[in-house]
């Protein structure tokens, strides 16, 4: 006999992108279930690479120093030529952070421990994954999804507001939606496998035969590991063989090196590249995050990072609209994410068709800080606004001092989950106190005072104007002392709750 058990939401899939979910699910008191089909976590380092972007959302979840300490930075690549020499190269340009942009390096940490790392922060929140938990299918009405699990304790009936998925590239519940996968098979198969070696050094990502698709392989030491990351491209038709013999065998091959051994493997795979956008990332009461709704070669280090903020962008949402916040706001996460996911498998896709022979370099363009939700229809700003921040872009960090003299970030005052607005202090017209809305007065007489000037550089507002920081870290809208009804209505219409008047 199945029991039916009720929550609010119901998270299929527990890698970075369900992780992402539960995290910001759980640190705003929204009742959850995470499930995931595999009876263990997953063990390999498919994605390793996080992106300034991602390391800003890492530091909102409160896993940025634990993930900084665990991985570190990409070594320089070694492209070594068949003379024995080799010549250096950067992955990444000179570090450019800025006040405003306090990250610009890629960091390397192998995708099990940063799934590791947010796994102990849900822990921390009072939630776990529910391992070996598999959806064998739903339904959904007008006020919910009915979910029938199978796990260790045998099947269940679940109740949910929502179901999320967050499944994969071969996602069970887009499939059940029906919704369809389009894209393309890229012709390139490759391995890709964590292994322990001897006969390289760990202060390079060794590449042999670069740009040769017949011969290529490349050699990464995986930061915070004893273990090494193997990449190849192999032939459509080649029989992959995974083993310690064998992968010794077809890195001697390439490098023609024989003192190179690989010892065991930790993981590994083969697989075929494709790049695939789903058509829709909404029905009705379930959607789609990360890789159940996008999928992309690796070039570039971009799936595991689009995936992360498609989880970042929705969990705000899913919340306000649990909280009586009207459900069309749930239209924006596909408005908002479905074009930068088409971006990025075309940023991608390109990455890897021109890859030459000398290194990958990797541009502003793949550190997702230029992402942006300006078509949004969530953006509101005056329509005389040319300059300064827009509505809809990333919203600067910039160093302050608080009124009581401690330095602090803008970060830290966003941090947490709530609505910014941020006005000057001589501003007297602002929306009125609310639930998860935080105001913060800038100037020498408001609570956070600009020393070094860097919020007015970042923000550009005029004397009068201020700015309403979503969330995730994006400006919401820009408004002024003669729009002040304009942003309580904006307020209500993002589910801000304001708090009841009382009488004494």
């Amino acid at each position: 006999m199945t029991s039916q058990l009720a929550t609010d939401v119901l998270i299929c899939g527990a890698g970075t992108a369900g992780l992402t979910l539960a995290i910001d699910l759980a640190r705003r008191g929204v009742s959850f279930r995470l499930i995931e089909k595999g009876a263990t976590p997953f063990a390999g380092s498919r994605g390793k690479g996080i992106q300034p972007r991602t390391q800003e959302v890492f530091e909102d979840l409160g896993i940025l120093d634990k993930v900084v300490a665990r991985g570190g930075y990409y070594p320089r690549q070694r492209l070594h030529r068949e003379d024995g020499s080799y010549v250096e190269s950067d992955l990444s340009g000179p570090d450019e952070a800025s006040p405003a942009e306090p990250y610009q390096q890629p960091l390397m940490l192998p995708q099990f421990l940063t799934e590791q790392i947010m796994r102990e922060r849900l822990n921390e929140l009072g939630y776990q994954v529910q391992f070996g938990c598999e959806l064998l299918g739903f339904e959904q009405d007008a006020s919910g999804v009915t979910a029938m699990l199978s796990g260790p304790t045998g099947p269940q009936i679940v109740r949910a507001r929502y179901l999320v998925g967050a499944d994969g590239g071969r996602s069970f519940v887009r499939k059940t939606l029906g919704v369809g996968f389009p894209g393309k098979t890229l012709d390139v198969r490759a391995i890709v496998a964590d292994v322990t070696l001897t006969g390289l050094d760990r202060d390079a990502w060794h590449q042999f035969n670069d740009g040769d698709m017949q011969r290529m392989v490349a050699i990464c030491p995986l930061a915070g590991t004893d273990l090494f990351q193997i990449q190849a491209p192999i032939q459509p038709d080649e029989q992959a063989d995974l083993s310690a013999q064998g992968l010794t065998t077809l890195v001697s091959r390439r490098t023609g090196l024989s003192d190179i051994i690989v010892h065991a493997v930790s993981w590994a795979s083969d697989y075929q590249m494709s790049a695939r956008l789903a058509e829709r990332y909404r029905v009705d009461r379930v959607c789609l995050v990360g890789d159940a709704a996008h999928v992309h070669p690796p070039t570039g280090g971009q799936g595991l990072n689009t995936s992360v903020q498609d989880a970042y962008n929705l969990g705000w949402k899913l919340a306000a609209v649990l909280r009586g916040a009207p459900d069309s706001l749930l239209d924006s996460y596909e408005a908002e994410r479905r074009p930068v996911a088409e971006s990025v498998l075309g940023l991608s896709t390109r990455l890897l068709k021109d890859q030459k022979p000398g290194g990958m370099r990797r541009g502003r363009e793949t550190r997702q800080l230029d992402i942006g939700y300006m078509e949004s229809p969530l953006a509101i700003e005056p329509p005389q606004r040319k300059t300064g921040i827009r509505a809809g872009q990333r919203a600067p960090d910039g160093p302050l001092r608080g009124a009581a003299g401690q330095p602090s970030r803008l970060f830290q005052l966003f941090k947490g989950g709530h609505w910014t607005l941020l006005v000057h202090a001589e501003q007297q017209d602002r929306p009125r106190p609310r639930a998860g809305l935080h105001v913060h007065a800038i100037g020498p007489k408001g609570d956070v005072i600009d020393a070094w000037g860097h919020i007015q550089d970042a923000y550009g507002l005029a004397s009068g104007e201020c700015a309403l920081i979503r969330p995730d870290g994006y400006v919401g809208a820009i408004g002024n002392t003669d729009s002040v009804t304009e942003l309580e209505v904006y307020l209500d219409r993002m589910g801000v709750g304001q708090l009841e008047a009382t009488t004494t």
